[in-house]
Order: C-alpha cells, then sequence, then structure tokens
C-alpha cells in the first residue's frame, strides 16, 4: 500500500532550506508546488513545507505524508486499526489525500498521488534501479 513517504520539515523561507539540502542530496528537487498558503518542495526523502506561522501551525503536529497507491483502501484499513480520519478524502495539486491519527495519537497525512506522478517518482525510477531517495 506504501510507495514512498516523506519526512518534513517545516520552514519560514523555502529557498533556505532547498539549498542547503540540494548538494547533500546531489540534485534538485523533483516535485515543486503551491498549496493553499504553503510552498511545497520534494527533494529525495523530504518534503519541505514553506509558510507562515499561522499557515504551518495546523500541520506542524502531523507525520508524512505518506504516499500510497489506493487511498480509499488505506482509509478503510486505518478505520479497522481504530484511528480516526481527521481530514476526509479532499482532492489536492498531486491528486487526493486525507489525515489520519492513528489509536496511538500520531496524526499522518497519507496522500495518493495521481498515476502519472506515480509513474514518473516511483515506477520509472524503480525500473532504472533508482530508490526513491535518489530521485
Amino acid at each position: 500500500m506504501i510507495l514512498k513517504t516523506y519526512a518534513r520539515v517545516f520552514t519560514h523561507d523555502a529557498g533556505s532550506a532547498l539549498e542547503t539540502l540540494r548538494p547533500l542530496h546531489k540534485g534538485d528537487a523533483h516535485l515543486r508546488f503551491r498549496f493553499g498558503e504553503l510552498e511545497l518542495i520534494a527533494i529525495g526523502d523530504m518534503l519541505i513545507v514553506a509558510g507562515t506561522e499561522e499557515a504551518l501551525t495546523p500541520i506542524r503536529d502531523t507525520q508524512g505524508p505518506v504516499i500510497v497507491g489506493d487511498l480509499g483502501r488505506v482509509k478503510e484499513a486505518l478505520l479497522e486499526a481504530g484511528a480516526e480520519i481527521t481530514q476526509d478524502i479532499v482532492d489536492v495539486p498531486t491528486g487526493r489525500m486525507l489525515y489520519a491519527r492513528h489509536r496511538d495519537s500520531i496524526h499522518v497525512e497519507y496522500v495518493e498521488w495521481r498515476p502519472e506522478l506515480v509513474e514518473q517518482f516511483i515506477r520509472a525510477p524503480q525500473r532504472e534501479g533508482l530508490l526513491s531517495s535518489e530521485i
């Protein structure tokens, strides 16, 4: 079910965060977009989330995102495991997402990418023998 995971890096300065991470990953960001008041930049297995303190506050206690193949099935599995869906499935620029608080109180964002993103950032690199952190 899980295709890729990201570690979030919260910042007020996306450019500085990217400049720090770029040489560590020996490459550039593979995904960059705006979502509401936030700028999101994916590089390797890190997701820079940039915005004002006010914009970042609602998601600071969350983990992820966890990229999954089938968000509907993930939601069912989470509910069966006793998780609480804190944000039901909504459309986002990369596909669909939801937030769930697990029984142990971990709060996680789950995202189902559009098929073309899965192909570009998961399947194609796998066929080339690359790890997801190397994209």
